[in-house]
């Protein structure tokens, strides 16, 4: 059995084929889904009872237990449990423009990047489709609110998570399931450059983001070990790949940290990496863990970089923070709740 949360409507439409159905009746049990949010088969109270009886035998609701949540200024922070008794974390965010909602792609990451919390501790295993989309489900219905973006910004690297992440994307942006508009969704990668050619290919015209935080291959590599499998020179001629076959305009994120990336001669040297590229750089400050060592930089060297970054025509915004009084870090809750246990 899988759960029915984890099934996109092109294959709900090829079982309902195969069992000699009519495939609108995937539409029908998308409605009820995502529309009507039922919580049981029973409730589709316009599809027949023979129908309902295949539907329980092959699928299953599911869930995911809120095991903590905090709550910060315009922040909310879930830990959830999944049924195998694994972790991971959303984080829900109030801007003027409505909700939005990050997520994790996997239980634990392998990316290994040195200042993630994420990476410290390692992958267990990627989540399924549904485990995505239930993290959705239930802060919307936790929260009784509706989500308007989703970025796929939390525990994992979701490009290590190729399949299960584009099945996810399909939900979100299908309009008989949850109808997100694909400027609503965003997707960040470490920089799996196959996976990106990958997606190139697929034709998604949701957001891309790149988590970069250097500008030379020598300090990235030593803050994304990735850096050494695809380096910066194969990773940028990948993005302009992207930006010629899209027209899509790509993110960088960069995190600054303290006397490792935010001098004026780093921003410099990210000013010329990127000159020409559509995108725009997303500067973030650090948020600081008790088991890493790096500190986030002042304020007055994050003005500067983004002086230097606007001088040199980069189009540069500073990421407002959420969750300064929550455990921020992506992965901080599940660290702290485990050490806890």
């Amino acid at each position: 059995m899988e759960s029915i949360y984890g099934i996109t409507k092109e294959k709900l439409e090829q079982y309902f084929t195969d069992k000699g159905e009519k495939k609108y009746k995937a539409t029908q049990v998308f409605e009820w889904l995502y529309n009507f949010k039922v919580s049981s088969f029973d409730e589709m109270t316009n599809i027949k009872k023979d129908v309902i009886a295949y539907l329980k035998q092959d699928f299953y609701f599911g869930y995911l237990e809120i095991v903590n949540k905090q709550v910060g200024e315009d922040t909310y922070k879930y830990l959830f449990k999944l049924a195998d008794n694994n972790l991971v974390e959303a984080v829900l965010m109030h801007h003027d423009y409505g909700y939005s909602l990050c997520v994790s792609s996997q239980v634990g990451c392998n990316m290994t990047c040195a200042f993630c919390e994420s990476g410290r501790l390692k992958k267990v295993r990627n989540l399924n489709t549904y485990e995505m989309v239930l993290q959705f489900m239930t802060v919307e219905r936790d929260m009784n609110i509706k989500i308007s973006r989703v970025v796929l910004m939390g525990i994992g690297e979701p490009f290590d998570n190729y399949d299960n992440v584009i099945d996810f994307i399909n939900i979100l942006n299908d309009p008989k399931a949850i109808s997100l508009g694909s400027r609503h969704i965003t997707v960040s990668t470490s920089g799996l450059v196959p996976r990106i050619k990958d997606f190139i290919n697929d034709g998604k015209q949701v957001n891309l983001a790149i988590s970069l935080h250097a500008a030379n291959d020598k300090l990235r590599s030593e803050l994304m070990p990735i850096n050494k499998v695809y380096n910066l020179e194969l990773l940028i001629s990948t993005i302009k790949e992207y930006i010629n076959k899209t027209n899509r305009r790509v993110t960088f994120e960069y995190i600054l940290l303290n006397d490792i990336n935010d001098s004026k001669e780093d921003a410099n040297e990210l000013s010329m990496l990127l000159k020409g590229i559509n995108c725009y750089v997303n500067l973030i400050p650090y948020n600081e863990t008790s088991h890493i060592k790096y500190k986030r930089s002042s304020k007055d060297k994050i003005l500067k970089f983004y002086d230097v970054l606007k001088k040199n025509n980069i189009q540069v915004t500073i990421r407002r923070e959420f969750g300064k009084n929550v455990s921020a870090a992506c992965g901080q809750l599940r660290a702290n709740y485990k050490e806890a246990k």
